[in-house]
């Protein structure tokens, strides 16, 4: 089983939309023995929160199955137990880097990037209100990540 965190500043708004996102693909894509993943935040600042109202709202617009979230940071063991941290821009990888050190594994990476999608990062909707925004671009990279990581375990 391949295991994924996904990462960003709060753990409120893109990392916990990515998680259920992917959950919800994997589910019914019937990948569920294949992929699992979490999400974690670089900050303390929301932990224990769940995810914020407007990107809890675009989710359930968008029928991703919810459950109640819990903001969390990411830890050293995160690092070890996972096999692919895919963070959302630039700041996050700095903050990844201050929690692990040095990513011996070679296995952090900026989702947008790792999917070679045309923008570098996912911006952060809670600086820029732009939560459908969001979305869609996390839609788009997780559906790439998992047809990735299938030809490259196939």
């Amino acid at each position: 089983m391949i295991k994924i965190l996904f990462i960003c500043h709060g753990n409120i708004c893109r990392s916990s939309a990515a998680e259920f996102m992917f959950k919800q693909l994997i589910k019914d894509k019937k990948l569920t023995k294949v992929f699992c993943c979490d999400s974690a935040a670089t900050s303390y600042e929301e932990i224990g929160n769940d995810t914020y109202p407007p990107m809890k709202r675009v989710l359930l617009e968008n029928n991703i199955d919810l459950t109640r979230h819990y903001a969390r940071r990411m830890t050293v063991e995160d690092y070890n137990t996972s096999d692919l941290i895919l963070c959302m821009d630039e700041e996050n990888m700095y903050g990844i880097n201050r929690i692990i050190g040095v990513d011996k594994d070679k296995k952090v990476y900026i989702l947008p990037r790792y999917v070679n999608v045309n923008y570098d990062e996912i911006e952060d909707p809670w600086y820029s209100g732009r939560y459908e925004l969001v979305y869609s671009q996390l839609y788009e990279c997780l559906n790439l990540l998992i047809n990735k990581l299938l030809n490259k375990h196939s």
